[in-house]
């Protein structure tokens, strides 16, 4: 088996989940503000623009200019006002982080939901993986999820409430054996937001995570093809999930149809880790 077709895998199941989001819109985010972190392209793309046909106004954070700001572009000329807000900021600096909740509140009037998905891959074994690429998984995986919670929960507060949704992974609950310090950090990021939860549950802060499997990335891109097979051969559904069937569980939880869920993980990996 050569290279997966990343962009094509799913076929027309793509385009049917295209075609439900716009038939079925709810505005289930009506007058929420969000701010969205990796946003520039894949998963935080797909949750930004389910965010807007469901209502809600984001400030899209990431370091790829260029494809941050044409996501920016095509939302607003979608929604016909300005509902997006484009910001270059690195989720490993707090100053950032206080600059996006400034910009949501001066802009948008109040901040009620974090989409903490800004993350990098960590893909060596054990004795492989270098002291440099260990800080840098770390810092932006789970270091940057814990500065987002940081920096949002006085403004959640302000607003009366909120909600984080963190971007965690099927590899929190199982290994690989070729991944070392992502399935590090995002072991890490499943026990802080099951921490942040109780945490921040009496103060109507509900904290949750979504566990997405093998999904057709830029980043997955260059997975190995031997990886890749493997991946795909032990999915159920036998195939890769495309952005947008993985942002309606973001959708979800950030609604108040998920008023009485925190802590939890919802696994959306087509069924990887049944077997």
């Amino acid at each position: 088996m050569g290279q997966p077709d990343w962009q094509e895998a799913g076929g027309t199941r793509r385009e049917g989940q295209e075609a439900r989001s716009r038939t079925l819109t709810s505005m289930r985010l009506k007058d929420k503000v969000a701010i969205v972190t990796g946003a520039a392209h894949g998963i935080g793309a797909a949750v930004v623009r389910a965010f807007a046909r469901e209502g809600a106004k984001a400030i899209v954070g990431d370091v790829l200019d260029d494809e941050g700001r044409k996501l920016v572009d095509d939302v607003n000329r979608t929604a016909g006002a300005i509902v997006a807000i484009y910001l270059n900021f690195d989720v490993t600096r707090a100053t950032h982080w206080d600059n996006a909740v400034a910009v949501a509140e001066s802009t948008f009037g109040k901040l009620d939901l974090l989409v903490n998905n800004a993350g990098v891959p960590g893909r060596p074994g054990v004795e492989d993986t270098t002291e440099e690429s260990w800080n840098r998984t770390m810092d932006v995986d789970l270091k940057g999820t814990w500065l987002g919670m940081k920096a949002c929960m006085p403004a959640f507060r302000r607003a009366g409430g909120g909600a984080v949704v963190n971007t965690c992974s099927n590899y929190a609950l199982v290994a690989s054996g070729r991944a070392t310090v992502y399935h590090s950090a995002k072991g890490g990021v499943l026990s802080l937001t099951r921490a942040a939860a109780v945490e921040y549950a009496r103060q109507k802060i509900r904290v949750n995570a979504v566990l997405p499997g093998v999904v057709a990335t830029p980043r997955n891109a260059s997975l190995p093809t031997d990886w890749a097979k493997t991946l795909i051969d032990q999915t159920p559904l036998g195939r890769i999930a495309q952005p947008d069937e993985i942002a309606p569980a973001y959708v979800f939880l950030a609604s108040d149809e998920a008023s009485f869920i925190t802590g939890a993980s919802l696994v959306v990996d087509g069924g990887y880790t049944s077997i």
